[in-house]
């Protein structure tokens, strides 16, 4: 089928063809007859089939064509139909077919009803209509294939990227909880005797475990953005993800499980990005979670947000002992996942992130994030 763009480009080149037909000078003389407009409109007509069918389209033009030379008294020129075609069978086809078409069209062109009228700038014209055709052609071709490269290209980044947030997610979550529930099942077995204690590290452990299934169901709702089931919409999850005001929770898993962690807060944080309210979740989780794994659940840990108008800053501080004869291990947080996927967070905030050993013992990872402008409260717009 034919689209409404096909019958635009045939009515316009008919139009074309049907204005030169009536203003050739040889047909002023009232040569111009009905078979011929009925010719230049019907020799129009197999463009709306140029897309499916270049080389039938052009062959029909061409033919068309060749009757409209018998019946029309007068020289045939390089129309607006023989271009089109040209064009679409130059855009579909392979080289030998393609040039099969250009040699034709100029055949049509230069051979008209009186051989005496052939000149050589009839030759070199046609010649070069039919070079600038198939040429304008096949420049659109590669440029339509580095642009589909390009897409892909940029396609691929883009799932890559995805992949790297969600293991970044994944790796926050599961270290966190699962070390978060390791310990609470331990204080919980070590605690049989007091009910009191082990039922509380018992309730600690299942708030732990829920709220690591809710975050991970929120992954999982993203990566069935493409199902009908999946919430919100483009695969956006429904669910609040955790920023700023959730850090109070996480410094009350840390006392539970054992760790001293205080959090200070310098400043209003105001409404943040969910973005960045998020990252700085993250990296307070991950932050505590290496200080649990590498100095003990049982160092102190603080916590210093300062908030500022421009910029937000962020450091969680570890008091433990650091062995200098394997720095790597402590600046590598263990797997190596965790400080890379900090790094990765607060570079695409355009943000730095510092995480190393101190010269008193203990471990220092501070974040700096920019914010945008907010506006003036007291301005009343």
């Amino acid at each position: 089928m034919w689209t409404r763009d096909d019958a635009l480009v045939t009515v316009g080149a008919a139009v074309v063809d049907l204005l030169g037909y009536t203003t050739i000078p040889e047909l002023r003389d009232g040569s111009v007859t009905v078979a011929g407009l009925l010719l230049s409109v019907l020799s129009a007509l197999p463009l709306l089939f140029r897309r499916r069918h270049p080389l039938p389209v052009m062959a029909a033009v061409l033919a068309l064509g060749a009757l409209l030379n018998l019946i029309v008294p007068a020289e045939q020129h390089f129309g607006a139909v023989l271009t089109v075609a040209l064009y679409s069978t130059a855009r579909a086809s392979r080289p030998v077919p393609t040039a099969a078409a250009a040699a034709a069209a100029v055949a049509l062109s230069v051979f008209p009803r009186k051989f005496s009228q052939l000149t050589f700038l009839n030759v070199f014209g046609a010649c070069f209509a039919a070079g600038l055709v198939v040429v304008a052609a096949l420049v659109v071709n590669s440029w339509q294939r580095k642009t589909e490269a390009n897409r892909r290209l940029l396609a691929e980044r883009a799932v890559a990227e995805e992949r790297r947030r969600i293991a970044r997610e994944l790796h926050d979550i599961i270290a966190h909880h699962i070390t978060t529930m390791q310990l609470m099942a331990g204080g919980a077995r070590a605690n049989l005797g007091d009910p009191g204690v082990a039922r509380g590290a018992l309730i600690t452990l299942e708030e732990s475990g829920r709220l690591a299934l809710r975050e991970m169901r929120q992954l999982l709702d993203v990566l069935r953005a493409d199902d009908a089931a999946a919430p919100g919409p483009q695969g956006v999850p429904e669910a609040p993800q955790p920023g700023v005001a959730d850090l109070d929770r996480l410094v009350k898993e840390s006392r539970q499980a054992g760790q001293p962690s205080a959090l200070t807060v310098v400043g209003d944080p105001g409404p943040l990005p969910p973005v960045v309210g998020l990252t700085v979740y993250r990296i307070v989780q991950e932050a505590l979670t290496n200080a649990r794994k590498h100095a003990g659940p049982t160092v102190p840990t603080e916590i210093h947000l300062v908030c500022l108008p421009e910029r937000l800053t962020l450091s969680v501080t570890d008091r433990g002992a650091y062995d200098g004869a394997e720095p790597a291990e402590a600046l590598r947080g263990g797997s190596g996942y965790g400080l890379t996927g900090m790094r990765e967070r607060v570079a695409l905030h355009g943000g730095t992130l510092e995480a190393g050993p101190l010269p008193g013992g203990g471990f220092r990872v501070a974040a700096s994030l920019p914010l945008e402008p907010r506006p003036n409260e007291n301005e009343v717009s």
